[in-house]
C-alpha cells in the first residue's frame, strides 16, 4: 500500500543558526565596512598627507639630485680629460702656448685635481718658453693650494725651489725643503740633494756631508743619485761606503783576494 506523502510545515526553519544573516545583509555589511575604510583613508591623508607627500617629494628629489650629480660629475670628468688630451697633443707638437691656453679655463673653473695638473702643465710650458719666473709663480700657487693633494704640493715646492735655486739664499732653500729632506720621505732624494748643496754653499760642510751620505746609503734612491751623492760625501770627508765589496760588485768590478 503506497504511503501518502506528507507536506512540510510552513513554519519549519532551515538548517543552520536561526540568526544567520541573509545574503542581502552580508552585502549591506560589506558596503558599510568599505565606506568606513574609505572614510578612514580620507582622514589619514587629511592628517598626514602633507607630511607624507613632503617626505616622498624629498626622497624623489634626493634620488634625482644624486642622479644629476653623478651624471654631471662623470660628464665633467670626461670634458676635463678631453681638454688634457688636447693640451698634451699641443705639447707634443711643441705648441706650448696653445697647451697653456687650452687648460687656462680648468685653472679657474676645473675640479681640484684638474686645477692642480693644469698648473703643472702651464709651469712646464712656461719653462720650455724660457719664462722661469712665471713657472716659479705657478709652482708656488700649487704649493700654497691647501685643497690640492699634499704629495703634489710637496712636488710643486721642490720644483719651485729648483727652478730658481741659483737666485735663492741658501738658508731660504734649507728652510723651505728641510721638512722633505728626511729619510723615508717620498722626496728625500730630490729635496735632500738640494738642501745638502744649500748647506755646502752656506759653509755647513758637516751637515752637507752627512746628508749626502744618508742619500747615498738609501737603497730606495736611483743608482745615479746614490753614486753622485757618495762622491760628494767623499769629497767632504764623509765615508759613505758601508760595504766596499758590494759597491765594487754593483759597479762590475771584482775584488781579488
Amino acid at each position: 500500500m503506497a504511503r501518502t506523502p506528507t507536506n512540510s510545515s510552513k513554519d519549519e526553519q532551515p538548517d543552520g543558526p536561526q540568526n544567520a544573516p541573509s545574503r542581502e545583509d552580508e552585502i549591506l555589511m560589506r558596503e558599510i565596512d568599505e565606506a568606513v575604510r574609505q572614510d578612514d583613508t580620507v582622514q589619514f591623508f587629511q592628517k598626514y598627507g602633507v607630511a607624507l607627500g613632503s617626505g616622498v617629494a624629498l626622497i624623489l628629489a634626493g634620488m634625482f639630485g644624486y642622479w644629476w650629480w653623478d651624471s654631471t660629475s662623470e660628464a665633467a670628468l670626461e670634458a676635463e680629460s678631453e681638454v688634457f688630451v688636447s693640451a698634451l697633443d699641443s705639447v707634443e707638437a711643441t705648441d706650448f702656448a696653445g697647451a697653456e691656453e687650452k687648460v687656462a679655463e680648468l685653472v679657474d673653473e676645473g675640479s681640484i685635481g684638474a686645477r692642480t695638473v693644469s698648473r703643472f702643465l702651464q709651469a712646464g710650458a712656461a719653462l720650455e718658453q724660457g719664462e722661469s719666473d712665471r713657472a716659479v709663480e705657478l709652482y708656488a700657487a700649487v704649493a700654497a693650494d691647501t685643497d690640492a693633494p699634499q704629495a703634489l704640493r710637496d712636488l710643486a715646492l721642490i720644483r719651485e725651489v729648483s727652478t730658481n735655486f741659483d737666485d735663492r739664499e741658501p738658508q731660504d732653500v734649507i728652510s723651505k725643503l728641510e721638512g722633505l729632506a728626511v729619510p723615508g720621505n717620498a722626496y728625500f732624494g730630490s729635496a735632500g740633494e738640494l738642501v745638502a748643496i744649500a748647506h755646502l754653499e752656506a759653509g755647513n760642510r758637516e751637515e752637507a756631508g752627512a746628508l749626502f751620505s744618508a742619500i747615498s746609503q738609501d737603497e730606495a734612491m736611483p743608482d745615479t743619485l746614490r753614486n753622485r751623492t757618495r762622491q760628494m760625501a767623499g769629497l767632504l770627508g764623509v765615508d759613505a761606503i758601508e760595504d766596499v765589496e758590494e759597491l765594487l760588485e754593483q759597479q762590475g768590478t771584482r775584488v781579488r783576494n
